[in-house]
C-alpha cells in the first residue's frame, strides 16, 4: 500500500498511573517511574450536568484523552473530524444490562440502552464540543488503535483536513472479565494534520506490513505489561518514540498476519 502520512499536533493520554500526556512522556522516557495506581477518570468536561451523570468509564476515558489532545493542538474541537476506536464498550454497563435481562423484571432504562451502543463516546463528544464534523466509530479487537490510526491517516490524506483520533478501552467485571481480561481503562488521542505547522510534534507515516513482522515491545516490564493489558495501550511504542523526540520505526498490532508499520520523524 502507499504509505499514509500526517503530522501530530496534539496528544492526550490517560491510564493506570498516567494522568495526562506530560506524565506519560516522563514515564516513557524514564524520567519518572510508573506508579501502580488505578486509572483516575475525571468527569467529562463540556457536558451538561445531566449528561455528565450518565457517563460511564468508557466515555470518561475517551473524552479525557480527546480534550487534552485538542487543547494541545490549539484547534477548535467543533471543526475537527473524528475517528473513535475501541475493541469493546462500557463493560460495566453491559454487565448491568445482562443482570437486568436475567432478572425477574427485565426492564432496561433508556440510559443503559444508549450507553451500550458503540458510538456512545462519539455522541457525548459531539455534545460536549458542539462538533458538527463527521465522526467514524470502529472496532478491530486488539488491533483497534492501528485500525483507527489507518482510518484517520486516510481521512487526512484524502480530505486534506485535520482529524482527531481517539482510542480507548475499559475493564470488564466478572464473568465478562474472564472472557476479555482487560485490566484497567486506557485512552489515547492524537490530532493529525496534513501539513507541518509550528505546533507539529512529529511526522508519522504508516503502511501495512506485507510479510510477518514482530510487533514492537517495550523494554520496561511494567510498561510492556500495560501495553498488552489494553488494546488502546498498543499505542505505547509510538508514544515512546514521540516522547523521546527521536526518529524511529515501530510495528503495531493490527491483523494477525498483517501488522502496521509506523515511521516516526521527530520535529521537536
Amino acid at each position: 500500500m502507499i504509505p499514509l502520512r500526517a503530522y501530530i499536533e496534539g496528544i492526550g493520554v490517560i491510564g493506570p498511573g498516567l494522568a495526562d500526556w506530560p506524565q506519560a512522556a516522563d514515564v516513557l522516557t524514564y524520567r519518572a517511574p510508573l506508579h501502580a495506581a488505578r486509572t483516575a477518570l475525571p468527569a467529562p468536561a463540556g457536558l451538561p450536568s445531566a449528561e455528565r451523570r450518565r457517563t460511564g468509564p468508557v466515555v470518561r476515558a475517551a473524552l479525557a484523552a480527546a480534550h487534552e489532545a485538542v487543547a494541545q493542538s490549539g484547534r477548535d474541537a467543533a471543526t475537527l473530524a473524528a475517528v473513535f476506536a475501541a475493541s469493546g464498550g462500557d463493560g460495566g454497563n453491559f454487565h448491568a444490562i445482562c443482570e437486568t435481562l436475567a432478572s425477574d423484571e427485565p426492564q432496561l432504562s433508556p440510559t443503559r440502552f444508549h450507553n451500550s451502543v458503540h458510538n456512545a463516546p462519539a455522541g457525548y463528544w459531539s455534545i460536549a464540543t458542539r462538533a458538527m464534523a463527521a465522526s467514524n466509530v470502529l472496532c478491530a479487537y486488539d488491533g483497534s488503535f492501528a485500525a483507527g490510526l489507518l482510518e484517520s491517516l486516510a481521512q487526512v490524506s484524502v480530505d486534506g483536513a485535520a482529524t482527531l483520533l481517539v482510542a480507548y478501552d475499559t475493564d470488564y467485571p466478572e464473568p465478562l472479565r474472564s472472557a476479555r481480561p482487560i485490566d484497567d481503562a486506557f485512552g489515547v488521542a492524537l490530532v493529525l494534520a496534513p501539513q507541518r505547522s509550528e505546533r507539529s510534534l512529529a511526522c508519522i507515516e504508516a503502511r501495512l506490513c506485507a510479510a510477518p513482522v514482530s510487533v514492537s515491545a517495550l523494554a520496561d516490564a511494567a510498561l510492556e505489561a500495560l501495553r498488552v493489558s489494553n488494546p488502546a495501550a498498543r499505542a505505547l511504542p509510538l508514544l515512546e518514540a514521540i516522547a523521546a523526540s527521536r526518529t524511529a520505526s515501530v510495528v503495531l498490532d493490527y491483523l494477525d498476519d498483517m501488522p502496521l508499520a509506523v515511521e516516526i520523524e521527530s520535529i521537536c
